[in-house]
């Protein structure tokens, strides 16, 4: 599998720390994915312009381990639009801090639902946009 990164700038970029880590020294695969739900999550609010919830996770896969230092660069990007509900690719790629090649880390698709304020699924996209 080639590594070659998304175009475009990342939606979030991190340093993994020691805290994050695993008993044999890995990034915990929870921290990398609580950090694409992140990215996710930020597009959701930007698309539909306002609160939303990831409502599942789909084939995530775990390519390399992330160690402590790496600088995590994660894209995130639209795949489908639905009513109430967006579906957003992520990708977590790492670099070494002393190093410029990357290697892509992880991906999966996170479903997000629109909310309204009482928390009630809504349409992403509003009539007045």
């Amino acid at each position: 599998m080639p590594d070659s990164q998304p175009p475009g700038l990342p939606t979030i970029r991190t340093i993994a720390m020691p805290a994050d880590t695993n008993p044999a020294g890995d990034i915990f695969g929870g921290w990398l994915m609580s950090q694409m739900d992140l990215a996710a999550g930020s597009v959701a609010a930007l698309t539909a312009r306002g609160r939303s919830a990831t409502i599942a996770v789909e084939g995530m896969k775990f390519h390399r381990p992330v160690k402590v230092g790496d600088e995590v660069s994660l894209y995130a990007e639209i795949v489908h639009i639905g009513r109430t509900s967006m579906r957003i690719h992520v990708e977590a790629w790492r670099r070494q801090r002393e190093s410029e090649i990357t290697q892509q880390v992880t991906e999966a698709t996170f479903t997000f639902v629109a909310l309204d304020e009482t928390g009630a699924a809504r349409p992403v996209l509003s009539s007045t946009e």
